[in-house]
Order: C-alpha cells, then structure tokens, then sequence
C-alpha cells in the first residue's frame, strides 16, 4: 500500500508539474547525442524513463530502482505508451555496486541523488558507467510542494514542512547538497545549473489530488512528532482540500548538467 501510495504521489507530480518536466526534459533532448543509451537512476514510477523515451527518438532507456512494485508500474505505463521495446527495467540497489549496465550515453537521476548513503560514491560510479562526452542529469528538490501558502491554514502547513525537513535530515537525507561542487570533485566537467522556480495559481488540474496525497503522507510520516492539537487540525485540513478551489502549487527545484 505504501508503494501504492508513493506512486501516486509521483504520477501526479509529473501531472500537475507538467510544464517543468516537458521544460526539463526538452533542455536535455538538445544536449544529449543521438540515439543514445540512458540510465535512468531510482526511477519511481517512470516519468523519466517514458519522457526521455519519446523525447530522443532511438533511445534505449535502463530505467533502475530498488522497487519491484515501481518497476512493474513503470513496465505497464511503458506497455501502454508504446515503448516497451525500448524501455527495460533494472531491480538494484544503489548503494551497493552498481550492476554493469553497459557503456551509456545519458544518466539520469531525479530526485534520487539525496538518497543515496554515499552520494560520492554514486557519481564515481555513474562517471565510470558513461561513455566519454556522455551527459549527467541530476535533478533535485529545494524544497518540498506547499498548496496553501496565502490561505488561513498556511502556519499549519509550515509547521509541518519545518517537522518534515528534520525528519529527513535526521534519517540522513541529502538534501540541500551543494551538487555542482559534488559533480565537478568527481571528474565531470562543463557543470551548467539551472533553477526552477514553480508557482501555479488556482484553479489547477488535479492539484487538490495532488494535495491531500503528499499531506496525508507527511502526516503519516510525523505522527510522533506533532502534538494531538497540530494532529487533529492537520487531519481537518486534509479531509477538506478536495472541496477546496484556493490551492495553489510552490516549490522550487534545481538542475545541473555536466559531461563525463
């Protein structure tokens, strides 16, 4: 169920974050070399994967994560799209020794980087796995969606997110990593960054969905941290965000590309 949930979650961020994944992707298409081998690293449900797929016509996608459940997910949707032929699927866990995927073109990781136990030892790995001038894409979170900023119930959904950034960084998380400095130590060069700032206005497609599935998320998650009061208000607050029409969409993500 939990896995269910998660690929909820990332279905409808690629839904509603629609303009900055087609954004993203369309700056990789112009950088990547024809025809090229992708690694998709801790692929989720496979928005990448299927993105990069139609995006670079001939490619051939190795789309990784520790998952079975997402990797059978992303299988259906690749079925579905009409790529299954060129999408395969990896089951591995990154932090141990990467299987040998073959010589490859792009690596891809989106939000997958601030898991890894040792970030470094992940880039020395992907800087080996791409072949010389192959491209590296780290895409990252700088800061988890907020619905209800403006609106009465915004210190609540700030406690929250406040709560939800200590528990990550207390489980060890690589958040706010300075990546650019992580990918040039491990021998890339030609790093370019590129901020997104993201702010959808109501009424946006499926955004209430899209709310009340990473809130009832984090609400699980900081059952033990917040107090009976923060937890029955909280619990008010998402059982409502369905017949709400004031939500809007705020977060921020950055990218860097950089070549082997």
């Amino acid at each position: 169920m939990a896995h269910n949930h998660m690929i909820e979650i990332l279905d409808l961020d690629a839904e509603v974050l629609h303009e900055y994944h087609h954004d993203l992707i369309t700056w990789v298409g112009r950088e990547a070399a024809d025809r090229p081998r992708v690694i998709d690293l801790g692929a989720g449900s496979g928005t990448g994967s299927l993105s990069l797929a139609r995006e670079l016509p001939g490619s051939r996608v190795t789309a990784v994560d520790v998952s079975p459940e997402m990797l059978a997910h992303l299988r259906t949707r690749a079925e579905a799209a009409g790529l299954g032929d060129r999408i395969g699927t990896v089951e591995a866990d990154l932090d141990q020794p990467w299987p040998d995927f073959g010589p490859a073109d792009v690596i891809w990781a989106a939000s997958s980087m601030h898991h890894m136990a040792d970030p470094a030892r992940a880039l020395a790995s992907a800087h080996a796995a791409l072949r010389p001038g192959g491209l590296l894409v780290i895409a990252e979170l700088n800061s988890f969606p907020r619905f209800l900023t403006g609106t009465a119930d915004a210190a609540l959904e700030d406690l929250v997110q406040t709560e939800g950034d200590k528990l990550r960084h207390e489980a060890g998380l690589h958040f706010h990593e300075n990546w650019g400095e992580q990918i040039t130590r491990a021998g890339f060069t030609g790093v370019t960054e590129r901020h997104f700032d993201i702010a959808l206005k109501p009424p946006a497609a499926t955004t209430a969905r899209y709310a009340e599935v990473s809130l009832a998320r984090m609400r699980h998650q900081l059952e033990d941290r917040l107090s009976p009061a923060d937890l029955a208000a909280f619990d008010r607050l998402v059982t409502g965000l369905p017949a709400r029409d004031d939500l809007t969409v705020r977060t921020e993500r950055t990218v860097w590309l950089a070549r082997r």
